[in-house]
């Protein structure tokens, strides 16, 4: 390298990505790409423009930044994370686009070819440490800021960070009472970021039990402990559904931790053996790799959630965050007071996944036997309504309405506040035909927590059978966001936008639907529902032959399930084998429940049988 081609300055380094840039694209990579776009040219852009700054490098969803003043970067960053709090307003929290930005002052070395140094190694790692939302700064950008912008700093002491040879000191910059405005506040109705909170992902616990079966089990617990976390408000904690998308994934803890966007990372194991359980658990800083607590725990079982509640309140501890005092008895309050109770539930919720009529038979004795041990359990109450209510509908047993939603009852009355207990009581109400009662339910449901999949899910379920394609875009898209792992809802915003005309839309979830369903057969290869489901995406897709050969592979793993037959006819339908859809439909309407007859009437995968003379006859059944 000539000494003429190299470049040496002070400068303040912004460094900056996007939270969890790669779930969102998962979810919907054409919106996320037009969303980043569109934040860039309205809101990034022109702050580090307005602020004398300069973008010295992209890197898909991550900037580093230049400026002349360490006043004029931290000013961009408030700037910055003041707008995308705004802008995020009214969107839910698991759809918003909030960046990380890291702040230091220090040399950058610039070549003919590309720029280095230590000063930008510190920046990025910073912004490893800063929480969503969030301004981590160095020492230097803290002192030299000091009163002049009316930011408060949190001293988060000295932190070793990777390739980076001395200690680190971080601050968390408080920006929400800098003079140019206040942040909404969390009473004002709008979803604040938790720049100023630490953040932590709990990654699906191993299972090392010698019986793979008890997987069920380690899900179970990752599941309680991330719930005993979300109590604390001090805390910002990935959901179930966002850190599951990770399991069985082996992958580096610090690239993990950057998709997700948090600075700890919780990992474990669960080795159960008869009435002993054995758990492992570590909490990691993701910018150093260091281990900053763990444990192992040899207790019976009946110790279980003695156990959740001490990994619980030792990550809070190590992490420095004050426990409130209904904090504190929320983390301390068991589910049950079974143990024996709480596996026959995780069993059920694990036997339910597999949508087939033999699975959700199972799943209702798991729940049932929970309700047996514990009739306190609000979760297995409405687990065997949901199970009831699916097998009614969409399998034709004879369940009677009144027995699903007294379940449904007991589930609130013992817990009002279970967004999955009137999630369960709108299903119910639709399936007795009671539909406007059913849609109160749904809006209850989504009232206590709009992030509960099943109230999504079952919802845009519901506005399929109502016709109401509009909303049950709306929820499905919902269902799939909350749940990246679900295979399902973006198999029926196939169907969804397709019936709203919209191809192009319907063609990209199509893309999305067998990826994930290719991942459900990889993980589950006994799910015969997927295959089915998938064969009606690759028919409408036109790919015939792997249409035919999915379709194959589930017909013979439970030719029986009435399920799997109706979406065979769907795939021959797509087909254009109109005569043996047709055929295959006659022996299935006279089997099934009145909400399914409702799904066949706005079925978009049958609108080519729609003009057949025996279709008319099909209509008649239905009613």
């Amino acid at each position: 390298m000539c000494a003429e081609h190299v470049e040496r300055r002070l400068a303040a380094i912004l460094a900056a990505d996007v939270v969890g840039y790669s779930r969102l694209l998962e979810a919907n990579e054409e919106d996320t790409l037009n969303a980043l776009r569109q934040h860039r040219r309205e809101l990034f852009d022109p702050a580090v423009a307005n602020h004398g700054g300069r973008i010295i490098k992209v890197m898909g969803d991550g900037f580093l930044v230049e400026f002349g003043s360490v006043l004029s970067a931290a000013r961009c960053a408030v700037e910055i994370q003041r707008g995308m709090l705004e802008r995020n307003i009214g969107i839910p929290a698991d759809r918003h686009f909030t960046f990380r930005i890291g702040l230091n002052l220090g040399d950058i070395v610039f070549d003919a070819d590309d720029f280095h140094g230590d000063g930008i190694n510190v920046a990025v790692r910073l912004q490893a440490l800063a929480a969503p939302g969030g301004i981590a700064c160095s020492a230097a950008v803290r002192h030299e800021v000091g009163n002049k912008l009316g930011l408060d700093f949190a001293d988060q002491g000295t932190k070793a960070v990777k390739n980076i040879s001395r200690p680190v000191h971080v601050y968390f910059a408080d920006w929400g009472n800098v003079a140019s405005g206040e942040v909404p506040s969390a009473t004002s109705g709008h979803t604040q970021a938790p720049f100023n909170k630490p953040s932590v992902a709990i990654l699906p616990f191993a299972n090392i039990s010698n019986d793979p079966a008890q997987e069920f089990f380690s899900d179970g617990i990752t599941e309680d402990i991330i719930t005993d976390l979300s109590n604390v408000s001090g805390l910002f904690v990935l959901s179930r559904n966002t850190v599951f998308t990770w399991k069985g994934r082996n992958e580096n803890l610090q690239r993990i931790a950057g998709e997700l966007g948090v600075a700890y990372i919780v990992e474990g194991s669960v080795r159960r053996d008869g009435n002993r359980v054995r758990i492992n658990a570590e909490l990691i800083e993701a910018a150093s790799d260091g281990h900053v607590w763990a444990a192992r725990y040899d207790r019976d079982l009946t110790n279980i959630f003695e156990v959740q509640d001490e990994i619980a309140k030792a990550i809070v501890e190590q992490l420095k965050v004050k426990l409130l005092p209904e904090e504190k008895k929320a983390i301390e309050q068991a589910p049950t007071d079974s143990v024996e109770a709480y596996t026959h539930y995780l069993r059920g919720r694990e036997y339910y996944h597999i949508a087939s009529s033999s699975n959700h038979l199972m799943a209702r004795q798991s729940f049932a036997r929970a309700i047996e041990l514990d009739p306190g359990y609000a979760r297995a109450y409405a687990g065997v309504a949901v199970c009831d209510a699916r097998l009614r509908s969409q399998f034709g047993m004879q369940i009677p309405v009144g027995d699903i939603l007294a379940n449904t009852a007991k589930a609130i009355a013992i817990d009002p506040n279970l967004a999955e207990a009137h999630a369960a009581r709108g299903f119910a109400l639709a399936v007795a035909g009671n539909r406007a009662e059913a849609v109160s339910a749904f809006e209850q449901a989504l009232s206590l927590n709009s992030n509960c999949h099943e109230a999504n899910r079952y919802y845009a379920e519901f506005c399929v059978t109502d016709g109401q394609f509009g909303p049950a875009a709306t929820y499905f898209q919902r269902a799939m966001e909350i749940k990246p792992a679900d295979y399902g809802a973006p198999i029926m915003l196939v169907h969804v936008f397709r019936s709203l005309g919209q191809l192009d839309k319907a063609e990209s979830y199509a893309r999305i639907a067998i990826r994930k369903a290719e991942e459900e057969m990889r993980l589950h290869p006994e799910n015969a529902n997927v295959a089915c489901l998938g064969a009606t995406v690759l028919a409408f897709l036109g790919v015939r032959d792997r249409a035919l050969e999915w379709l194959g592979r589930s017909l013979a793993t439970d030719p029986n399930d009435i399920n799997i037959q109706y979406n065979a006819a769907c795939t021959y339908a797509l087909l254009g084998e109109v005569d043996r859809a047709i055929d295959v439909l006659e022996g299935w309407m006279p089997q099934v429940g009145a909400e399914m007859r409702l799904w066949f009437r706005n079925d978009s995968d049958l609108d080519s049988i729609r003009g057949h003379p025996r279709y008319s006859k099909l209509i008649m059944l239905s009613e």
